[in-house]
């Protein structure tokens, strides 16, 4: 059951994949790609959010052969996409506690 809920949410979240592989390749050292959880701005904690989910699924599927080759079974399947907002918002929330809300 887990492994099924598992499955879409991961493979939705590979939506990202693609602007992620650029981004890894510009970043550098992997182990430095988020050094704060800390922003100015709500937009700039979804920003990074969306990047946490990215991250994710690079750093799960390692193979980018095999990640390109998974996009067409899920950008088209609505439960997949709704799939990789959920996550998102995750780390949104995450990110969000971190700032305070962004509270003065």
């Amino acid at each position: 059951m887990l492994r099924r809920a598992t499955v879409p949410i991961l493979a939705a979240a590979m939506l990202f994949a693609s602007p992620a592989l650029a981004q890894d390749d510009m970043a550098g050292d992997s182990s430095d790609w988020l050094p704060s959880l800390i922003t100015q701005t709500p937009a700039e904690g979804f920003d990074l959010a969306v990047s946490m989910a990215r991250k994710a699924v690079t750093t799960t599927q390692t193979d980018k052969t095999i990640l390109h080759a998974l996009r067409p079974n899920y950008s088209h399947d609505p439960q997949s996409l709704i799939d990789v907002s959920g996550v998102v918002g995750i780390y949104f929330g995450t990110v969000a506690a971190a700032n305070d809300y962004w509270r003065d």
